[in-house]
Formats: structure tokens, C-alpha cells, sequence
């Protein structure tokens, strides 16, 4: 999908001159020009729907937020700090939304200076990701804020220290689920598919081949693929099978339930009474 409307691309074509229009559309921009010369308009199809999926999916999501909010707000049912929280994160929604787009747009960019072959900008799949996760963790926080019931336990020096690392470790897998947006931006995961060395070497001769270096860590796929192995190792299959996509799928997903039972934790230990 190479376009993007709130309401009218909620209806996917019909008729085969429908799709063709749809195909032909896709044929101006560079993925097709430079990746895909060719596809048939089955395999088009086949993205199409991936995508047409997903901004759908998008939308249950928004409207899954944003009516029972009206609702609650209309019956009275929401205290005043609540409705700036619930403003926020339907606020964030559909940010969540415009990022999106944003981010799609960069993939069909021309970039005649460029050697590379088309991709959204791994910047704005970073910001995606990561405006998704912070809706998540903010919703997630939010409801066992409201949930859970406090408990009745004193405030120790090891307990604090319990709270300090539970913050740490939240910060580090939100930090390392974030780098595997880079990851995936720039296809490090193809890069080197051998561990723990990567080829030859424990550390790579390109590791910091971009000037100036802080470039490196944000534009360098062997920078990029080098800090997500060392933040954690749980997509090790991953990477020496090459990616397939459902397994990446499935490394997703476990930082996601990993980053959930660290909030789960946090929110635990922010309850004991001070």
C-alpha cells in the first residue's frame, strides 16, 4: 500500500481492474523498480494484504481504546488524574497511527545518491516500535496500577535495592527490544550469522567503519547486529537460521512477555507503601 487514508483505504480492491490499478500504482516506487521487477500481481497481493492487515489491525486497536474512553468519560465513571491518562494514551494511539505512516513513507522515497536497496528508515522504524512499546507499557502499567492490591510490607534497604534493579532491568530489555528495531531496519541480522564469534573474529574489523564513530551505532549494520547480541542472547536461533520470519516473529514477541513481567515487577514494588 503505497498511499494512506483514515476511511477510504478500509476498502480493498474488488474487481481485477481494481488490483491492477492498485499494482500499477506500486510499480512507480523504487521497491518495485530496484527489489521486486518481477512480481505478479498474486505475490502483490500477498503484501498488499500483509499491510492492508496490519493498518487494519491498527484501527480495532484505536477504537478499542478510544470508545470505551468516550463511554466512561460520558457516564462520569473516570477521576480527574484519570482523564489526563486516558487522554495520553488515546493521544498516543493515534500518534501511534501518524508514526506509522511516516515511517512507511520513508520506503518509498527516490533516493538517487543511494547504493542501497529500498528500505524504511531505520530511525523511523525505531520511533514506531518505540511508540508502541510505550503505549504498551503504559497500559499495562496503568491497569495493574489500578488492579493490584497493595501490599503490606515495610520499606528495607534490600528492598530498595530490589526496586532499583527491577527499574534497571525494565530499562535494559525496553532499551534492547528498541535495538532490534535498528536490526531489522538495516538487515544486520544478515550480516553475520555465526555465533558467538561473528565470522572470524570476537570483534568484527568493520565494527566501527562509519565517520564520525556515534554513526556506527545507528547506521552500521555490524554496530547495530554487535550491541543486540551483546544486550541479550535470546534470538541466537534467530540469527544463525537467517531470520526466518516466523521464528523472528516469535523473538518479538518473547522481549514483549519479557518486558511485560518486568513492568508486572515494577508495578509490584512501586505499591509497597513508603
Amino acid at each position: 500500500m503505497v498511499d494512506w487514508h483514515l476511511v477510504k483505504e478500509m476498502k480493498p480492491p474488488r474487481t481485477q481492474q481494481e488490483w491492477e490499478a492498485e499494482f500499477q500504482k506500486y510499480q512507480q516506487f523504487p521497491e518495485f523498480k530496484i527489489l521486486n521487477r518481477d512480481m505478479t500481481l498474486t505475490e502483490f497481493k500477498f503484501i498488499w494484504y500483509m499491510e492492508y492487515s496490519h493498518r487494519m489491525w491498527g484501527r480495532v486497536v484505536g477504537l478499542a481504546y478510544i470508545l470505551p474512553a468516550a463511554y466512561f468519560w460520558r457516564k462520569g465513571w473516570l477521576s480527574r488524574p484519570m482523564k489526563g491518562r486516558v487522554l495520553a494514551l488515546c493521544g498516543l494511539v493515534c500518534f501511534q497511527g501518524l508514526l506509522g505512516w511516516y515511517m512507511v513513507k520513508s520506503g518509498l522515497e527516490e533516493k538517487p545518491d543511494s547504493y542501497d536497496i529500498p528500505r524504511v528508515s531505520q530511525y523511523r522504524l525505531a520511533a514506531h516500535l518505540g511508540s508502541a512499546l510505550v503505549l504498551y507499557s503504559a497500559s499495562l502499567w496503568m491497569g495493574l496500577s489500578l488492579l493490584l492490591p497493595r501490599h503490606q510490607l515495610h520499606e528495607t534497604r534490600q528492598l530498595l535495592q530490589l526496586r532499583h534493579f527491577a527499574h534497571g532491568a525494565t530499562a535494559l530489555i525496553f532499551l534492547t527490544a528498541l535495538s532490534g528495531a535498528f536490526v531489522a531496519g538495516l538487515d544486520a541480522g544478515l550480516v553475520y550469522n555465526s555465533f558467538p564469534k561473528m565470522g572470524e573474529r570476537w570483534i568484527p574489523d568493520d565494527l566501527l567503519a562509519f565517520s564520525p564513530t556515534l554513526r556506527n551505532i545507528f547506521e552500521n549494520p555490524t554496530t547495530v547486529q554487535f550491541d543486540h547480541r551483546i544486550l541479550v542472547a535470546l534470538g541466537i536461533s534467530t540469527l544463525l537460521l537467517y531470520v526466518p520470519t516466523p521464528l523472528a516473529a516469535t523473538h518479538q514477541s518473547g522481549s514483549l512477555a519479557l518486558l511485560s513481567v518486568a513492568l508486572w515487577l515494577m508495578s509490584e514494588l512501586r505499591r509497597l507503601p513508603k
